[in-house]
């Protein structure tokens, strides 16, 4: 059965009804701050914020790896200042070599150096930032994406300071070794049996050159072997060394000399003893910080090293600078489109409040109004 209004009533009523949903829509706006909810309230408001909000969150994804891309570009460069410290180390060492005279303090310094070089191997391994290292060279190159697409990005080529040979030139100095001595050994039976009275020994260097000539020892029971140990020792020829094993007939003499191989012979050819001549003798290095030459060339590589490291390090540093100012870029992007999404769909939320309060007015206007138009269907009961 259907119920009937009279035209002022229905007409008042859906005033109220009227009102009561702008009460809820403005209700809503203030709950959520937004005057466009969906695509119903309006379409093209709608999508276009929801474009830029999307836009606004790939960017912020990015914004991310751009900061950790800003630490592993500073992890690399505290690395290479360090490194230069270190390579400037290794200079002073060089120097110090160059100031001194002293084969063993060129030696010294030589074995400081190359553990200097060491360290800035082990530096550079250790300059990594989140499993990426620009100072360990192949597979650490890192490319920085500034849009949401990837056509604009920032690629950084590492280098590699792991192995300083082949980066900066920078190989280590073989320390200053002393020569293995050529040396002999003869029984003290030999050297009597084959020398006489008046007879003379002598001590030859490689070169035939005689280094000491003494006579036999002669009658006192000295045995031959103590007698010509005791000459050499007592001679002082640099170098040149002996010493003996006691025993008459039963002993021997060990004679060493450093500067190359050294020989033992008799001034007679009767009763002849033997040449007897040392083959082992081995020469020391002379490489290294041993001439003024050579560290003078460690100075020049270790010049060259310190331009390369300083060209790197501003080139990580213009890089440093690019991913911050796009960093900055793009936050100021993403707050101008989230801006612009919002004045799309943001509501004012005092003209959304005046708006509540005049609908709520208007709201117990039409009730009152409702009440009247049915005060007058009511007349008709004052009939009864």
């Amino acid at each position: 059965m259907n119920i009937q209004l009279s035209s002022a009533v229905r007409q008042n009523l859906l005033s109220l009804q009227s009102t009561a949903d702008m009460m809820s829509k403005t209700q809503n706006r203030l709950a959520t701050g937004l005057k466009v909810n969906s695509a119903m309230d309006n379409p093209s408001s709608f999508f276009t914020a929801s474009a830029l909000n999307d836009r606004s969150s790939d960017l912020g994804n990015l914004l991310d790896d751009m900061g950790q891309s800003i630490q592993t570009l500073k992890a690399a460069d505290e690395g290479i200042k360090t490194i230069t410290k270190l390579v400037e180390a290794a200079k002073g060492k060089a120097n110090q070599a160059l100031q001194s005279s002293s084969t063993a303090d060129r030696a010294k310094f030589a074995t400081e150096y190359n553990e200097l070089l060491g360290q800035i191997e082990q530096l550079a391994k250790d300059a990594g930032y989140n499993g990426k290292n620009l100072l360990a060279g192949t597979g650490n190159d890192l490319d920085v994406v500034f849009n949401e697409d990837g056509t604009s990005k920032l690629g950084i080529g590492a280098v590699d300071y792991t192995d300083v040979a082949s980066s900066l030139g920078l190989a280590d100095i073989e320390g200053v070794s002393a020569n293995t001595p050529g040396s002999f050994t003869i029984s003290d039976a030999d050297l009597a049996n084959n020398m006489n009275t008046g007879d003379t020994f002598i001590i030859e260097d490689g070169d035939g050159n005689t280094l000491i000539a003494a006579g036999d020892p002669g009658p006192g029971g000295t045995s031959f072997s103590e007698y010509i140990a005791n000459e050499i020792n007592t001679a002082g020829v640099p170098g040149l060394s002996a010493t003996f094993t006691p025993g008459m007939m039963t002993g021997s003499l060990t004679v060493s000399y450093t500067e190359g191989n050294v020989s033992i012979d008799d001034s007679v050819t009767t009763d002849d003893l033997p040449k007897t001549t040392s083959s082992n003798f081995v020469a020391g290095s002379t490489s290294g910080f041993e001439t003024d030459a050579q560290i003078n060339a460690a100075l020049d590589k270790l010049n060259t090293a310190l331009n390369t490291l300083r060209s790197q390090a501003s080139t990580f540093g213009t890089n440093l600078t690019v991913v911050e100012n796009r960093q900055s870029f793009t936050k100021s992007l993403i707050n101008t489109l989230e801006e612009g999404a919002g004045k799309l769909t943001l509501a004012d939320t005092n003209e959304e409040g005046a708006n509540l309060l005049a609908l709520q007015t208007r709201q117990q206007l039409s009730s009152t109004s409702l009440s009247f138009a049915s005060q007058a269907d009511q007349n008709v009961l004052r009939l009864f």
